[in-house]
């Protein structure tokens, strides 16, 4: 029975797979500058993949440009969506008197029934 029986090896110490008959695809490297702390970032990539022109910096998050040659790639942002905030979508429902009005009818409505709870614990104290 004790040659049948299986050996343990040691979990993650070697991997099963071996390297036989596996073709890596071929590779190129792409430098990066970042705008903003000037560092670079060596990216891998496949050598028949379309390169991004530009990549987030990896030390401080700002935009970091292809570097070509001496130069850098030109970022064309004109397409890019400007976010819209909670009162930029606010104001494409509703207008600046309507949102006066409806404030003030919220104030009216907190201010009575804060006066009604006021009233109603000081009857309870006086009491």
């Amino acid at each position: 029975m004790a040659d049948r029986s299986l050996r343990g090896i040691r979990i993650g110490a070697q991997s099963l797979q071996s390297e036989e008959g596996v073709v890596f695809h071929e590779r190129a490297q792409h430098t990066y500058s970042c705008t903003s702390c000037g560092r670079d970032t060596t990216m891998t990539f496949a050598a028949d993949a379309e390169v991004p022109e530009a990549w987030e910096c990896r030390t401080c998050g700002a935009e970091a440009l292809l570097r070509i040659g001496d130069g850098h790639a030109t970022v064309d942002h004109s397409g890019d969506k400007v976010p819209r905030s909670h009162w930029d979508m606010l104001l494409e429902r509703r207008t600046l008197p309507e949102l006066e009005e409806l404030l003030e009818e919220r104030l009216a409505y907190l201010r009575a029934r804060r006066g009604t709870a006021e009233d109603a614990s000081l009857d309870k104290i006086s009491a």
